[in-house]
């Protein structure tokens, strides 16, 4: 067997890209007509990522996985397509929305052929999976090279525990709406209103076993899980006691799992399921939380949530 020799170790940002609720897509289309939409979809975005100087690695399914030279043109390249890509949403109606969402970081990048390998490559994919509609999160790696000031807002998330890595990343979720200079703006905000597109929230009202709570950020932390003190008690032998915290976080509600057998978050208008292990999610919208099993699973505990100002 030939083995491909490594190329050097070098300095890249990575940026992978998914779209969120294609499991729907094939559902309601079919095989045939939602494959063709996912491959036009994923197509468009590589040829924008191209026409940034990106050198695409691959495509996997309704994933991109993409590296550039520098942090600015890869964020570049990303609000072109979130941009472009949302008004071609305009014209969809709602049950065949497919939204962008995009992890960024930078760092050394293991390159073996035609494929790429390392932690920074595992964390862009991560912060891709973790996202929700439309959003852009991006470790702070990718931000330390851009150039000084900065059109486009971030927001800190903090740090954030994700699969696999002993260290917290810091995360910055990218607010490209609030930025964008494009004449249809406000036609774009009030169409994200109903993709989830803010995650700022100054209350969630949880909902389980026929009861419905409202919490509120001076309570700082809500803890879930077995044991009979805390805010929300879930008797189920797949629960741990105690299993998922809820915390606000720069505006933002932060879910992390902390349990033996992890927590599953499933947001409205999508099938896509974010399975957490150990590591933390941003909230946003309306949605329900499956804990110690996944939603198939007949043992599952549900918590439905949803976020407010």
């Amino acid at each position: 067997m030939n083995h491909s020799p490594l190329e050097p170790v070098a300095e890249h940002t990575v940026v992978f890209t998914d779209l969120y609720g294609s499991t729907r897509l094939f559902e309601s289309l079919g095989n045939s007509e939602a494959t063709q939409r996912v491959t036009r979809i994923t197509s468009w975005i590589a040829g924008v990522f191209q026409g940034h100087q990106g050198r695409v690695v691959k495509k996997l399914g309704d994933g991109v996985l993409c590296l550039f030279d520098d942090p600015s043109s890869a964020l570049a390249a990303v609000l072109a397509v979130q941009r472009g890509h949302q008004a071609h949403l305009l014209q969809l109606p709602l049950d065949q929305l497919l939204p962008i969402r995009a992890g960024l970081a930078t760092g050394p990048v293991e390159l073996v052929a035609d494929d790429c390998y390392g932690d920074t490559v595992n964390v862009a994919a991560r912060l891709s999976q973790l996202c929700g509609p439309h959003q852009i999160l991006a470790h702070a790696s990718a931000l330390q090279g851009l150039p000084q000031p900065v059109d486009t807002p971030f927001k800190n998330l903090g740090y954030l525990n994700l699969r696999g890595r002993v260290a917290a990343c810091q995360v910055f979720q990218v607010e490209w709406l609030v930025a964008s200079s494009d004449p249809d703006h406000e036609v774009l905000t009030r169409f994200m209103t109903g993709g989830a597109a803010d995650t700022s929230a100054s209350q969630v009202v949880l909902g389980w076993n026929q009861m419905s709570r409202s919490f509120k950020p001076q309570e700082k932390t809500v803890q879930l899980g077995r044991h009979a003190l805390l805010d929300v008690v879930l008797s189920s032998p797949v629960v741990s006691r105690t299993h998922a915290r809820l915390a606000w976080r720069n505006g933002c509600v932060m879910l992390a799992d902390v349990s033996s057998n992890g927590t599953w978050v499933r947001f409205d208008g999508a099938r896509t399921d974010v399975h957490l292990r150990r590591e933390e999610c941003v909230l946003h919208g309306q949605g329900q939380l499956a804990l110690g099993a996944s939603f198939a699973d007949p043992l599952t505990t549900l918590v439905s949530f949803s976020l407010g100002v």
